[in-house]
């Protein structure tokens, strides 16, 4: 009861059941990325939408297919690839509050540094 009173009202966590309705009646599966992202579209093409695998991460989706999402491209990369140049680096979720969050040499959220113990507690006399 619990998995489907959630998947009828959330949209934090995959698809929600008025999303995979929509999806069913009117979207047509463009493609698939590495991480698992499902693109559609509508006959038309005047709306495209992405389901993720899990949360809903928007930082998930790569360049090419953010690109397609928001009509800069006329063509999903499954049908016209973008060439990548040799310098660039490959896409990366934004990590912010996960284990593989970047911290800075010296932080203290970093599991190598130790907070210094130069604390004296203060005791009344």
């Amino acid at each position: 009861m619990a998995g489907f009173f959630k998947r009828l009202v959330g949209w934090w966590d995959g698809q929600s059941f008025g999303t995979a309705l929509w999806t069913r009646r009117f979207g047509t599966k463009v493609g698939e990325d590495e991480a698992g992202n499902v693109y559609y579209r509508n006959d038309d093409d005047s709306r495209r939408w992405v389901h993720f695998p899990g949360d809903n991460d928007a930082s998930r989706v790569t360049p090419e297919w953010y690109g397609w999402l928001h009509k800069m491209y006329p063509k999903p990369p499954t049908e016209d690839p973008i060439v990548h140049q040799k310098w660039e680096k490959p896409h990366q979720p934004n990590l912010t509050g996960s284990e593989g969050a970047f911290f800075r040499k010296g932080s203290l959220r970093r599991a190598d540094v130790k907070p210094a113990s130069d604390y004296e507690a203060w005791s009344p006399e």
